[in-house]
Formats: structure tokens, C-alpha cells, sequence
């Protein structure tokens, strides 16, 4: 914001407050508040934690466009590392709709199995949820939100079908917590006296399950809508390329797609 004030331009003040309330903000009350101290006693605190930082979060950060901001503020050679970045092969892959939803239901998996009491009984792994999953989140989200990575229409289609798959797939992690007559985890009894409110380990994983369930579903609803706005910006643009063709371009594009299909 500094430099591109320097060229005599400013920095719309609504994505800074967006960036600065919402994204940091958001990250701010899930990692320092309620979820953030009660993580290691509940898990439902825990589940519902690694949701929204991995989600809802970088979702907010998005909504700031720290990505549009680089390109702008960077110049010329700043802008060439920052498409560079944004095209590169991890960034293809991440900021694909069909692989942030898979990726997500397999980091939920993890709840299913003891892991989930060893990282939330680890000090390390406290510090290193609170850094790594909202970078993977950001990893997710902002070449989505960007439109930074150019698809076909093929393409775009399906990933909007899939789309609709992964809203089942997502499911699976919290149905199975919620369903479960068992502790999955197998964590031991808290010692000492616990307060009244707290659930019992069952309520307390179904409780899980339920969080996740809805946060995992709400979380694809935007993902939906991001991918139909990309396929009607395709969709102009093809539009606008075939009204540019003369009469004879495009019958001789009728001629080849005729042929191609015969």
C-alpha cells in the first residue's frame, strides 16, 4: 500500500478493512479466543478450529485481494514474479476446485484415527496448526478467487460437476464422527475437575461431527459460485471471439467442426 502510494494511487480503503477485520481479524478470534484456549480439552473446539482456518479464514483474507494488490504495487518485475507464482505448477494444483475439496475431506479424515489426540495433546502441533493450516487455506482459495489460472471450457465444466460430488465427500468426515457410538480417538480421561458444561467424550465427538458436517458443507457453497462466475466470464469472452469473426471465418469454423464431428 506504501509503494502504491508512492506512485500517487491508493489502495481502495474497503479491501483494506476487508483484509485487515475480517481476514486477520477472523484468524485473530479462531486462533486466540474460545477455540484457540479449549483446542486441547474439547474436541469439538479442535475440529471446528482446523475448519475455519483452513475455509473461512483464508476465504475472508481473499475478500481483501492481497493477489490484485501485489500485481499493482509490485511494477513491472513484481507483477511478472507474482503471475509466475500464480501459474506455477502448485498453484495450478491447489487453486483447483476438484482438489481443494478432496484435499480438505482427507485432512478431516485424520479426526477418524488416534492422530487427532496426539495433536491435540502436542504443544508443536498447537503452533504449527495455527501457521500451516491457514497457509494451506490461503494456498486453496487465492488462485481460485484470483481467476489467475486459465481453464477451457471443458475443463471448467468439469470441475463444476465434481464440485457437486466433493459436497458428498465432505460429508463423510463429520457423518462418521456424529454416527459413531465409540470414541475414535481414543484419548485418554481428562484428570481433575472439569466444568460442569463440559460434554462427555462421545457428546463431545458427535458434537465434532456436527460442526464439521456444517462447516465443510457451507464451505463449498462459495467454491460453487466462484467456478459458475468463471464459466460465464468464458463464456463472454468465447462470445466476444465469435462475433469478431467475419461471415466467411466463421463459415469456414462451421465447415471444420462439421467435418471434425463427421
Amino acid at each position: 500500500m506504501l509503494r502504491l502510494r508512492a506512485r500517487g494511487h491508493r489502495w481502495p480503503a474497503r479491501l483494506t478493512v476487508a483484509f485487515l477485520a475480517l481476514g486477520l481479524g477472523s484468524y485473530a478470534v479462531v486462533s486466540f479466543g474460545f477455540l484457540g484456549a479449549e483446542s486441547t480439552d474439547l474436541r469439538w473446539a479442535f475440529t471446528t478450529r482446523i475448519a475455519l482456518l483452513l475455509f473461512v479464514v483464508p476465504a475472508l483474507v481473499s475478500l481483501g485481494r492481497p493477489i490484485a494488490l501485489a500485481r499493482v504495487a509490485l511494477g513491472p518485475v513484481g507483477r511478472r514474479r507474482a503471475d509466475r507464482a500464480t501459474r506455477s505448477w502448485p498453484a495450478r494444483v491447489f487453486g483447483n476446485a476438484i482438489f481443494a475439496p478432496a484435499f480438505a475431506c482427507a485432512v478431516f479424515l485424520v479426526f477418524l484415527t488416534p492422530v487427532a489426540a496426539i495433536l491435540r495433546d502436542s504443544v508443536w502441533s498447537e503452533w504449527s496448526i495455527s501457521v500451516l493450516v491457514p497457509l494451506c487455506g490461503l494456498l486453496l482459495v487465492l488462485p481460485i478467487a484470483a481467476h489467475s489460472v486459465i481453464r477451457t471450457g471443458f475443463f471448467i465444466t468439469v470441475e463444476f460437476l465434481l464440485a457437486f460430488v466433493e459436497l458428498l465427500l465432505d460429508a463423510i468426515p463429520g457423518l462418521l464422527l456424529r454416527l459413531n457410538d465409540g470414541v475414535l480417538d481414543h484419548a485418554p480421561a481428562i484428570l481433575g475437575r472439569l466444568p460442569l458444561w463440559f460434554p462427555t467424550p462421545l457428546h463431545d465427538q458427535h458434537l465434532s461431527g456436527d460442526l464439521l458436517w456444517f462447516i465443510a458443507e457451507i464451505a463449498d457453497v462459495p467454491v460453487l459460485v466462484l467456478l459458475f462466475v468463471r464459466w460465464m466470464r468464458l463464456d463472454r469472452r468465447e462470445g466476444r471471439r465469435l462475433d469478431e469473426l467475419s461471415d466467411e471465418e466463421m463459415a469456414e469454423l462451421t465447415r471444420q467442426h462439421l467435418g471434425h464431428r463427421g
